[in-house]
């Protein structure tokens, strides 16, 4: 019996694996190119360069992005105050 394969076999990417571009990360996300341009100025989320090429995200940085794009739209938290939040709720995680 011939096993079937199915495309996330084929393309299964590890989740610190950097694969996805700027581009599709604002797209996926539906971030603003000029947020993600500010969340790497201040390094918020700023995933290493390849030999001068644009910056390469993961599934665990887009998680990440997925999680401050809420609280931005949702808490309406500015992204200078972002890194504040977030050290708050590691601490509050790591607590638990």
């Amino acid at each position: 019996m011939k096993k079937e394969i199915k495309y996330g076999d084929i393309f299964d990417v590890g989740i610190d694996e950097p694969v996805y571009t700027s581009g599709v990360v604002c797209r996926l996300l539906g971030i603003p190119v000029w947020v993600l341009k500010q969340l790497d100025k201040e390094e918020i989320v700023s995933p290493p360069r390849k030999k001068g090429r644009s910056r390469l995200y993961s599934k665990n940085e887009l998680n990440k992005l997925s999680h401050i794009w809420y609280i931005m739209q949702e808490k309406k938290v500015k992204i200078t105050s972002l890194r504040y939040v977030l050290e708050m709720e590691a601490k509050v995680y790591k607590e638990k």
